[in-house]
Formats: structure tokens, C-alpha cells, sequence
């Protein structure tokens, strides 16, 4: 299954040319990842943070193939790679008018409120495995 989310590129998205400002597209995935989590995962972050839990970004890795201007619209989509005991790894791209500008994978650790890795809860793996199995 792919997670899919449409996100506008907005004037505070820009520099004064009206090109996206290439740190803003982490904004947005970290936007995405965490609508995943609340709208598919069913875990939402405010609900790990209620607990000082979270899941940091342990590693990101980006291809910037084309700019992206004002008033476009990005179609990221989502997909779970792996899930391990305490991380997953996420594939995002991001494609505007039928180009692709963006593709950033992702390793995500779940921790606990001292900082340390945490096995995911059972129900949280259960919902990644059905999104893997369903790709």
C-alpha cells in the first residue's frame, strides 16, 4: 500500500525567485510521515509525545530532480521498505505535473520517554506488516 498526500508549495514554502527552498521539502516529509502515522498507522504522534515517546528520523537521504516553483502541488506518496524491532524504513517522492522532484528514504526509531530504542507496540507492527504485504 502506498500512503498518498497532496501538499500545495505555499509563498513561505519559496525564496524570492518562487523556487522551493530545498529545507522545506523535509518539512513536508516529515509532514507526510506524520499524517501516516495518525491517518494509516493509527499512532499518532501527539499521542507518543503525550507519553515522551516519539520516533526521530535516524537517517535521510535525499535526490532533489527538479525544482518546484509557487502554486504547484507535490503528490508525495509513502511506502513502508522494512520494519525492525525498533525502526522502519520509508521511501518517499514527491511528483508535480507529471515530473518527479523529490525521492528521500527514511529510517524512523521509536523511543522510549529516556531515549532509547523501543520495540514498536503490537498493534502499530501489525499495521505496518499489513502495509508491506500489501505493496
Amino acid at each position: 500500500m502506498t500512503y498518498q498526500r497532496d501538499i500545495r508549495v505555499e509563498f513561505n514554502h519559496c525564496d524570492p525567485a518562487g523556487i522551493m527552498f530545498y529545507p522545506r521539502y523535509f518539512e513536508m516529509v516529515n509532514s507526510v510521515v506524520e499524517n501516516f502515522f495518525r491517518d494509516i498507522a493509527k499512532f499518532p504522534f501527539e499521542a507518543m509525545m503525550a507519553e515522551r515517546e516519539g520516533v526521530p528520523t535516524a537517517s535521510i537521504e535525499a535526490t532533489f530532480h527538479a525544482p518546484t516553483r509557487l502554486g504547484e502541488i507535490l503528490d508525495w506518496r509513502l511506502t513502508v521498505v522494512r520494519l525492525g524491532r525498533t525502526s522502519t524504513a520509508l521511501h518517499l517522492e514527491a511528483h508535480s505535473g507529471g515530473t518527479h522532484r523529490i525521492t528521500a528514504d527514511l529510517t524512523l526509531v521509536y523511543i522510549s520517554s529516556a531515549g532509547r530504542p523501543k520495540p514498536w507496540p503490537d498493534d502499530v507492527r501489525t499495521r505496518f506488516n499489513d502495509l508491506r504485504e500489501s505493496t
